[in-house]
């Protein structure tokens, strides 16, 4: 009887585990719950703008050049123009743009030449025109600063006294810009930088001290030896890597001072 038992107990084991088993019913019927309240939730928040679709929709025509949109921009190049480089009829001409803005920048520096000859000092400095703006060198340290100094030499203040009457007549931005030759400097000074940067600062306090030039408009900036325009280690060599610019920075975009260059390149042929 024993053994009858041990097999009918067998044979109930046997036929339940032949029933099917249908626990993962719960689970998917959760993951498609979950799965309907998120896209309720996205349906819900979603709230599209038709204009800015459009808009949308009309750039990356544009920069894929498949058609042309209205406004501001080049569909030739894919690029959009700022409303602020369009005329009143939305017409862009860049290249007429900086044309007048390298015609303003020679202006300028027409004035300090005229300034500076009043006193015989035209040829202490470089004019160079490019896409930052107009660059003043006052080239060879020792004709502004004694040696090894940052004190401004006396022709240092009629060269800035000419310089600054002009700035103050205009709303630019001025980067005063110090820079030094390779050679190791000399104490008080630990580095170049602590030398090229001291003199930038006086040159900058002199225009804003002296001159009245705004001061938020003014800021100095030290380069050590890092930015050379002459190579070599002859006297005329190190004395043009000893100079401070100043940098009557142009008020243009971007996009109109990158074609500068190129006409202040076709202005000396």
């Amino acid at each position: 009887m024993s053994t009858a038992r041990r097999t009918r107990g067998r044979g109930h084991d046997d036929d339940a585990h032949d029933e099917p088993d249908e626990r993962w019913a719960v689970s998917y019927a959760d993951m498609v719950t979950v799965l309907m309240c998120l896209f309720i939730v996205l349906f819900a928040v979603s709230n599209v703008d038709k204009t800015k679709f459009e808009l949308l929709a009309n750039s990356l025509a544009t920069g894929f050049g498949q058609e042309s949109t209205e406004g501001g921009a080049d569909t030739a190049e894919g690029i959009v123009v700022p409303e602020e480089l369009q005329d009143d009829d939305g017409v862009v001409d860049l290249t007429a743009r900086a044309e007048a803005e390298f015609e303003s920048l020679e202006q300028l520096r027409d004035r300090m030449t005229a300034s500076l000859a009043t006193q015989g000092l035209q040829d202490t400095v470089q004019f160079v025109i490019d896409d930052r703006g107009l660059q003043v060198g006052l080239v060879g340290a020792e004709t502004f600063f004694a040696d090894n100094s940052t004190e401004l030499s006396a022709k240092a203040d009629s060269v800035l006294d000419a310089i600054g009457d002009v700035l103050t007549t205009v709303d630019n931005q001025v980067s005063v810009e110090g820079h030094a030759d390779h050679r190791v400097s000399a104490l008080p000074f630990p580095t170049n930088w602590e030398l090229s940067g001291g003199r930038a600062t006086q040159v900058a306090r002199f225009l804003v001290e002296h001159e009245g030039v705004g001061g938020p408009r003014v800021k100095a900036t030290a380069y050590s030896d890092t930015r050379p325009i002459a190579q070599g280690d002859s006297p005329q060599a190190l004395a043009s890597n000893r100079r401070v610019d100043i940098v009557v920075e142009s008020t243009e975009a971007e996009q109109v001072r990158a074609l500068i260059p190129a006409i202040a390149a076709a202005s000396k042929d």
